[in-house]
């Protein structure tokens, strides 16, 4: 279940994809079934690749050449101007300087190329961190979030940096009740009998795709989609600046 809307990046056989903090790898494995679309997938986690490698095995052939590999967001290793596209999904609120690593996407994106970062929406996440607020809570764990992004500001500052705005959308309204289940039941998040019910809903959502959930998540995204994914388009004023 995809974050980003890959059919808004405008992307061509032959084309270059990083997706940067690519996890187990499902926006590149979407690229990937386009056909043609080369793609990158990159991660600090080495079991996270490994499970994004073992889930091309199982796609097969898509003609574009599709890689993983290991690397650090902050230093990128690419040459300047080498994507026609960058995903950043669900990565930039983890980082401690993520305008280090917003200026390291503009540097290898070609003059042109799409950028669309997605983070998790401002309300659905301040009751996160609310319910499981603390030591050990919610905002509290290794590797987690941060903070909390307004979406405005965050729109404002990848303009600054020279990209256009092209538009933004809600995304994953049925995962935000998951999320406050689990915050609201922290010391036994994993294990209490509403986290592990509505868990498997989500699973069942996932495999069978149902219209009617499909149409309640829609209707729902504008409302209460726990993500929101921008896009952006590098200018020549970008291209001056990196």
């Amino acid at each position: 279940m995809l974050t980003a809307r890959l059919e808004r990046l405008g992307l061509k056989p032959g084309d270059w994809v990083l997706d940067l903090g690519c996890g187990e790898g499902r926006h590149c494995h979407g690229v990937h079934l386009l056909g043609g679309v080369n793609v990158v997938g990159l991660d600090m986690d080495e079991p996270s690749l490994a499970k994004a490698r073992a889930g091309l095995s199982v796609l097969g052939e898509g003609g574009g050449a599709t890689s993983f590999m290991k690397g650090d967001a902050y230093r990128l290793p690419f040459a300047d101007a080498t994507f026609e596209a960058v995903i950043c999904s669900e990565v930039l609120e983890h980082l401690a300087d993520y305008p280090a690593v917003l200026a390291e996407i503009r540097r290898v994106l070609k003059p042109g190329g799409r950028f669309t970062p997605t983070v998790p929406r401002a309300w659905p996440e301040r009751i996160c961190w609310r319910l499981a607020d603390g030591p050990g809570g919610y905002a509290d764990q290794p590797g987690g979030h941060v903070r909390i992004f307004d979406e405005a500001g965050l729109e404002g500052e990848i303009r600054r940096l020279g990209f256009s705005y092209h538009g933004k959308h809600y995304a994953h309204a049925l995962h935000a009740p998951y999320w406050w289940l689990k915050c609201a039941f922290w010391r036994r998040r994993d294990d209490h009998p509403l986290v592990r019910l509505y868990h498997r809903l989500l699973v069942w959502d996932l495999m069978k795709r149902p219209w009617l959930t499909r149409a309640l998540e829609a209707v729902c995204d504008p409302f209460m989609g726990k993500s929101v994914a921008f896009y952006f388009e590098k200018t020549e004023a970008g291209r001056a600046a990196a």
